[in-house]
């Protein structure tokens, strides 16, 4: 698979027509931005990316797999979270960003992703395997989906994907759209 900016567009656009979750995901990004650096956020928006990370492949993610993850970060204390949180915004580099928000029990990389993708939409990234293998399949990563991710990893992910997206002229959110919709079974 060659991936070029008019299948990106054209994936992108299909991904805002037809996965349901995609007000909802615009409506957020628009928003929670804001609420991280204003430091509005609070526990339900955390919870919704957290939940959004497991639940919007709509069903795929196994129900016991979902629920364990969901109820590990439930256990988490508002005050430690807003701290990770605080020092995740300030961060200016992604490395200690995912860092500290794995500190968060039943925050894994993937789930740090997520959380940083709605910190700041322009710079982040969310990581699944999903995603990695449209990349793998279109030879723009060498290997296959390490299960679950390193930080190490995860920055390769991402400097590709700023790569890609530079490269192709798009913002990260256009390609994680048009990636979403070309690793589906339904194109």
């Amino acid at each position: 698979m060659n991936l070029n900016r008019q299948l990106i567009l054209t994936k992108s656009e299909e991904y805002e027509q037809r996965e349901p979750l995609y007000l909802v995901e615009r409506d957020r990004l628009d928003t929670l931005p804001d609420a991280f650096a204003d430091e509005t956020i609070t526990w339900k928006d955390v919870e919704w990316i957290v939940r959004w990370y497991y639940r919007r492949d709509l069903g795929r993610t196994p129900h016991k797999v979902r629920a364990s993850a969901e109820d590990r970060f439930r256990e988490n204390d508002w005050g430690a979270v807003q701290e990770a949180l605080r020092s995740a915004v300030e961060a200016t580099e992604a490395e200690p960003a995912v860092r500290r928000l794995q500190e968060l029990t039943g925050v894994t990389v993937p789930v740090a992703s997520a959380i940083l993708q709605y910190v700041d939409p322009s710079e982040y990234l969310v990581v699944d395997e999903r995603l990695w293998a449209t990349l793998y399949d279109a030879d723009e990563v060498s290997e296959t989906y390490p299960d679950p991710p390193s930080v190490t990893e995860y920055l390769t992910y991402l400097d590709r994907c700023r790569m890609l997206a530079d490269h192709l002229a798009v913002d990260l959110q256009m390609l994680y759209r048009a990636l979403w919709r070309l690793g589906t079974t339904d194109n």
